[in-house]
């Protein structure tokens, strides 16, 4: 492992780490205190990976997602030799992260973990559904030349947001493995977890290569 990869999985995980701190802390700070609603547990999260994807989007890409970088991988835009290094920081700071909400508010609102409010298939619908409509926007800004006119951190952020204000109330727009496990791992309740990985890992395909087929603009020689 060379100090390069050190420090792009570095990145990984102080990204993750606040992404877990800021999306997790918003559900538990929401429920305990009453200072804001739906909307404002849908635009912390997208905030927190608004700056992070302008902080360490540079560094490491910015995927800050096990679902993320597996399809990056998939779809040829990165190196599979990498991604157990990326996908294991990110698990890491996830659970370092939760860890830290329960020492500072104790085990409320299950530090913030995804639960369906429904049948286990209807949530894993839409978990594939916003994972892949994030996965779009990610794969356009981040390697097509042509979307660059876009911040990517506004853009992917801005998904974040729409994704958990429209399907949060009955998945928890999750979208990502790691901001899942992070809270069930240091809490314990397990109900359905395999949905928030499942559901992400294939939407995120789904998205990446949607975005690779429309990509192809220009006609193919007979």
């Amino acid at each position: 492992m060379d100090l390069f990869l050190i420090r792009r999985t570095g990145a990984e995980f102080i990204g993750v780490f606040f992404l877990v701190v800021a999306a997790c802390g918003s559900v538990m700070i929401g429920g305990m205190t009453g200072a804001y609603g739906h909307m404002g547990m849908a635009f912390s999260p997208g905030l927190v990976v608004m700056v992070m994807v302008a902080a360490t989007g540079h560094l490491s890409m910015a995927h800050l997602n096990p679902a993320v970088t597996l399809a990056f991988a998939m779809a040829g835009h990165f190196p599979w030799r990498e991604v157990p290094f990326y996908i294991a920081g990110q698990l890491i700071a996830a659970a370092l992260g939760a860890a830290v909400l329960r020492l500072l508010f104790g085990n409320v609102f299950n530090l913030g973990a995804n639960l369906p409010a429904g049948p286990a298939f209807q949530s894993l619908v839409m978990e594939v559904l916003v994972t892949a409509i994030l996965m779009f926007v990610i794969v356009a800004v981040a390697t097509d030349q042509r979307a660059k006119g876009l911040p990517a951190g506004l853009a992917i952020g801005g998904a974040v947001a729409l994704n958990i204000l429209w399907a949060g109330p009955i998945s928890g727009a999750s979208m990502n493995p790691a901001r899942s496990l992070g809270p069930v791992l240091i809490s314990g309740v397990w109900t359905a977890h395999w949905i928030y990985w499942v559901g992400p890992i294939i939407g995120a395909a789904l998205g990446a290569f949607a975005y690779e087929f429309v990509r192809k603009t220009e006609p193919e020689e007979a």
